[in-house]
């Protein structure tokens, strides 16, 4: 009986579906305000660091949703002969899993590409160190834009605007810092602000400690650098000697047999 009705009611949907007189864009657009409770805060960083500028992450969010959804709606019909409150637990469960697994996989590439990701920061940095020290912080802002890495290019023209704007405080700063949470981006941000606000004649100063901040973000991005090789060479390496104990393991093997058949 469950079977019947489950096979009518994917046929059903299939036909309002082809129809369009459901649409999952439609649903997920009518419900934007609750589906984006659901949005991870550093989710549009970890797109943007991995596919860059010219992908939404928005649209692939509603991906998400879409796939989340729809594999709620298959469990469903799948277990809807053992249908109770277990069941609708694992089929909830089951759409979260397939709409984090993105989340996850992206995460996971920041995480294996963050030495070089966390070093655009710094390196950026040392130019609107060299900048600033003919311009005002604003203006030093505004020529460094069209040489940012393309990455940090978005939340540049926010700052920028917001200052142009009239917000002198620190908030468009921080709101820059925490669209990228590179390592340090609060703490150099702040820095940033500080110089910006400064006095003239206590400019160099300032610059000074701005410049030894940044030096040693980039000392940090040196060491994970290098940590990274040598991880990478100490598995390799590892790999190697497995294969060669593996290896002659074998052979003695082969030869112990060989010398009892003798």
């Amino acid at each position: 009986m469950y079977i019947e009705i489950a096979i009518i009611t994917i046929i059903i949907f299939v036909i309002m579906f082809t129809t369009g007189q459901i649409s999952f864009t439609k649903l997920i657009n009518d419900n934007e305000a609750l589906f984006k409770k659901l949005k991870e805060s550093d989710w549009d960083f970890y797109v943007k660091a991995k596919y860059g500028v010219s992908v939404n992450p928005d649209l692939l969010f509603n991906k998400r949703i879409k796939n989340g959804l729809i594999t709620i709606i298959i469990l469903s019909f799948m277990l809807i002969s053992n249908m109770s409150a277990v069941t609708l637990v694992i089929i909830i469960a089951g759409g979260y899993g397939v709409f984090k697994i993105s989340y996850i996989d992206i995460k996971s590439y920041y995480k294996k590409h963050i030495s070089k990701i966390d070093a655009m920061l710094p390196h950026y940095l040392k130019s609107i160190e060299i900048l600033v020290q003919h311009y005002t912080v604003p203006v030093a802002l505004g020529k460094s834009l069209n040489d940012a890495p393309e990455i940090f290019k978005d939340g540049l023209r926010d700052l920028i605007n917001a200052i142009n704007s009239g917000d002198d405080s620190i908030t468009p700063y921080m709101e820059f810092a925490k669209t990228y949470p590179v390592r340090d981006s609060m703490r150099m941000m702040r820095l940033l602000y500080r110089l910006s606000i400064g006095r003239q004649d206590r400019k160099q100063e300032q610059l000074l400690a701005f410049s030894k901040s940044i030096s040693n973000l980039q000392q940090k991005a040196r060491e994970t650098r290098y940590k990274n090789r040598l991880d990478k060479m100490e598995g390799m390496t590892m790999k190697m000697l497995v294969c060669t104990g593996i290896g002659v393991m074998i052979l003695l093997i082969l030869s112990v047999l060989q010398m009892m058949d003798l």
